[in-house]
């Protein structure tokens, strides 16, 4: 029996991706063991968000072939798709797929012996027309259910359309059947997840709405999440109907990337600030508890120090949770590669590490809010041998004493106050049936 290996670079789509590979694998007959473990066959699912995702890349293509120089490697994903022959030129590099050829592996691949010349496989994404489904199972208690893929977006500073191709969605029964069979496993939460889940719907009947209302409805699936939804397409039906969901959670998250307008306009997004604290606005003004991240970009090109200082005043204003920090990576084929006023790399990192420390002010903020409350924890992995961690409704990390037998069960839990690490102490609220549902 052959061993492989799989390691996922990016975004939680990616992992719902290389899950549904990965049982391919698991039908032909081979063992799947950790990457960080000797295999025959290793798979790297790559990202090209940012530069440090391709560096990462390379990384893991040596730590293969460090714990087995024969082994058979395979890059596919995202970056392959842009870099075909950087990433073939990579010494040890046997397979390399597109994102439109991912899951072709098994089909062109018999043996998986290496050979002199490595083998590139890139379609051209742009004529990529299905949509092939996928969600992950047995790596967590949650699990990230793809319904949507592709962007027609053409924001300046993005490779993703060139490496997914168009928007293209599922259909609903397929979605629901998916969801249904995630049940069947006992995962009590699902993630939805694609690369602009709230344009569902361009090539199917129905639109996100209508997805999340189906979904409500599954039975077994104790919990749904959100994964981001760009803050033009989240309506106020969506809002109203999550705050009236049993299953759905008081969570978004909310690209904004920039707090200034003028560089909205230049990095070709399709909304303003006004309009994203409208959003954020509403959401408290239904759901007071819901957690609410940001995605923000520091160092675009053309950003002052005024534009910095308006991005910073406008996010510590803003009742917002958390932020996800990306510091901008000129990407090939992008207008704003080109674009003047392209920032000096060191106050790049100085600007993403003062928001960086307002993420974890504003995290300890949120969180505080909870103190002396109890709220329903999801417990998921052990952090080590005497605690393990969970996540509330609204998505606050819980640290709690190890007890095997509470993995992957939701208890009630009364949150102590936030820990040294940043995290909330938990106990349980009340005595609770040790035997598994």
């Amino acid at each position: 029996m052959h061993r492989v290996a799989f390691h996922t670079l990016g975004c939680k789509l990616n992992f719902s991706e290389t899950s549904a590979i990965a049982r391919q694998f698991l039908q032909a007959g081979f063992e799947r063991v950790p990457f960080e473990e000797a295999a025959d066959v290793y798979v790297i699912n790559t990202c090209s968000v940012t530069e440090q995702a391709n560096k990462k890349c390379r990384r893991f293509i040596r730590q293969a072939l460090r714990q087995n120089e024969a082994a058979y490697i395979i890059v596919v994903g995202c970056y392959a798709q842009l870099k075909p022959k950087e990433i073939a030129e990579i010494p040890g590099v046997d397979l390399v797929l597109g994102a439109g050829d991912k899951f072709r592996i098994l089909e062109l691949v018999d043996e998986f012996k290496k050979e002199d010349n490595p083998c590139v496989y890139n379609s051209d994404i742009g004529q990529v027309n299905s949509f092939v489904d996928a969600f992950s199972l047995g790596d967590r208690t949650r699990s990230f259910l793809k319904i949507q893929d592709g962007c027609d977006y053409k924001c300046s500073f993005c490779t993703i359309p060139l490496a997914r191709g168009r928007s293209r969605s599922d259909s609903l029964p397929s979605i629901l059947a998916n969801a249904r069979r995630i049940a069947a496993q006992g995962v009590r939460e699902i993630v939805l997840t694609g690369v602009n889940i709230g344009d569902y719907g361009k090539d199917q009947p129905g639109t996100f709405l209508d997805v999340i209302r189906a979904l409500d409805e599954v039975e077994g699936i104790e919990r749904f999440r959100i994964s981001s939804i760009e803050p033009n397409l989240l309506s106020s039906d969506i809002i109203s109907f999550v705050a009236g969901s049993r299953r759905f959670m008081p969570h978004f998250h909310l690209p904004l990337q920039s707090g200034n307008n003028e560089l909205l306009g230049k990095m070709r997004r399709r909304y303003r600030r006004e309009l994203y604290a409208q959003r954020v606005a509403e959401i408290k003004a239904r759901m007071p508890h819901a957690c609410i991240g940001v995605d923000v970009i520091v160092g675009f090109p053309g950003e002052t120090q005024a534009h910095f200082e308006d991005t910073y005043r406008f996010l510590n204003e803003l009742d917002v949770s958390y932020l996800h920090v990306f510091t901008y990576s000129e990407r090939e084929h992008t207008p704003a590669a080109a674009m003047p006023g392209q920032v000096d790399m060191g106050l790049r990192q100085q600007r993403s590490k003062m928001l960086r420390i307002l993420s974890q002010k504003k995290r300890r903020f949120f969180y505080e809010q909870f103190t002396g409350t109890s709220r329903p924890v999801l417990v998921e992995a052990q952090a080590d041998a005497n605690r393990m961690f969970g996540f509330t409704d609204n998505y606050l990390k819980v640290v709690l004493p190890f007890r095997q037998e509470w993995a992957n069960r939701i208890l009630p839990v009364h949150l102590q106050g936030v820990n040294a690490d940043g995290h909330v102490a938990g106990r349980l609220a009340q005595p609770v049936s040790l035997e598994r549902e």
